[in-house]
């Protein structure tokens, strides 16, 4: 299946017509949705901070996936945290805040009781892995203002539940039982409850409109480190959701998802080979200046494996090669001089707008 930004204009076009014309009438701005796409790089650096852990640094890598050369090339400047990184996890019990990105954990970082001793840590950080390489842009002053945050391939290969389960609803008297539990966990690992937490989280990107917050989807596993049958097809219905339906009624523009699950289920033929460009396959990419999410080849492992589910340096350069110009047109649609886009959270069929933010 292929869905494009550009769909919302077959969808409704004469009522934006209407609108366009009497905004204009009435000197109003037009509306996010209103405007095109932006894919331009910021007009000066920008200070980014990357959560992840291994497969996120071979991402980051200029010699395997080379995505610190990308952002640098769209004008980011890079931070990271890995294991070790960070205040002692006093709430998980045992080492560092970097040692937990587990789907569970974020509650600890974003929600939870410590958030307000690791969070101004993360937005100072100058912390960058060594193996990395170095960034080719001069650092700007300030905080990181643009969070990217990822799972690892664990969180897909040990999920149960149905892949249709709705989001739970959660609250102090009736947490989730997947806060600050890890990808072990296959009792707290359920449909309903992951889709739960990423609806909680956003109580807490809404009171922060200084920062860009960008889920990147836990990747998937080779058909032998799923722990649970059936597993990467209810990741693959996770990762669905959240490119169309987990900003449903979210307000504001601060919050987007790339399915970097999706990007890397397809590749050119083998798994050193990839399909960057391609018209087939599987993308999350922004072409002919829309947002495309083709989730046509029904494949939920990894096209990419290597000596287990760490994907292979073909598999991370196409990651990095669709990201970079979707982090553009969300940066611009957060700064509000670029259009909102479809299928990076929302989607032309997302329910009418209602209040997702907890008491």
């Amino acid at each position: 299946m292929v869905l494009k930004s550009k769909d919302r204009w077959s969808l409704f076009p004469a009522a934006m017509g209407l609108f366009l014309l009497v905004a204009m009438g009435t000197g109003l701005a037009a509306p996010s949705w209103a405007l095109p796409l932006n894919s331009d790089p910021p007009g000066s650096p920008v200070r980014l901070v990357f959560i992840h852990h291994s497969v996120g640094q071979d991402w980051l890598t200029d010699v395997i996936g080379n995505l610190i050369g990308e952002l640098n090339d769209n004008n980011y400047y890079v931070t990271d945290t890995n294991y070790g990184w960070g205040p002692e996890a006093q709430d998980l019990g045992w080492g560092n805040i970097g040692d937990h990105t587990d789907t569970g954990h974020w509650y600890n970082w974003f929600l939870g009781s410590r958030r307000d001793i690791y969070l101004p840590e993360l937005y100072d950080n100058l912390h960058l892995t060594p193996d990395v390489g170095a960034n080719s842009i001069p650092r700007p002053d300030g905080p990181n203002t643009v969070i990217m945050f990822k799972s690892c391939y664990p969180n897909s290969g040990g999920i149960s539940g149905n892949p249709g389960d709705p989001p739970r609803q959660s609250s102090a008297e009736n947490p989730n039982p997947l806060w600050g539990a890890d990808s072990g966990n296959q009792e707290a690992n359920t449909v309903g409850n992951i889709k739960g937490l990423y609806r909680d989280l956003l109580q807490y990107f809404a009171t922060r409109q200084d920062k860009l917050f960008i889920l990147i989807t836990p990747p998937p596993v080779t058909p032998g480190q799923q722990s649970v049958d059936g597993s990467s097809a209810r990741a693959r219905a996770i990762n669905n959701w959240l490119v169309r339906h987990w900003l449903e009624g979210y307000p504001h523009n601060n919050v987007a998802v790339f399915d970097y699950f999706n990007v890397l289920t397809s590749n050119g033929g083998n798994p050193n080979t990839n399909d960057l460009g391609s018209a087939t396959g599987n993308h999350h990419r922004l072409r002919q200046a829309q947002v495309e999410h083709v989730t046509g080849r029904n494949y939920n492992f990894t096209a990419y494996r290597s000596y287990d589910s760490h994907p292979t340096a073909a598999g991370h350069r196409k990651a990095a090669g669709e990201y970079a110009p979707l982090l553009n047109v969300v940066y611009h649609a957060w700064q509000g001089d670029g259009g909102r886009p479809w299928f990076m959270g929302r989607s032309p069929n997302s329910q009418p707008a209602q209040s997702l933010l907890l008491d």
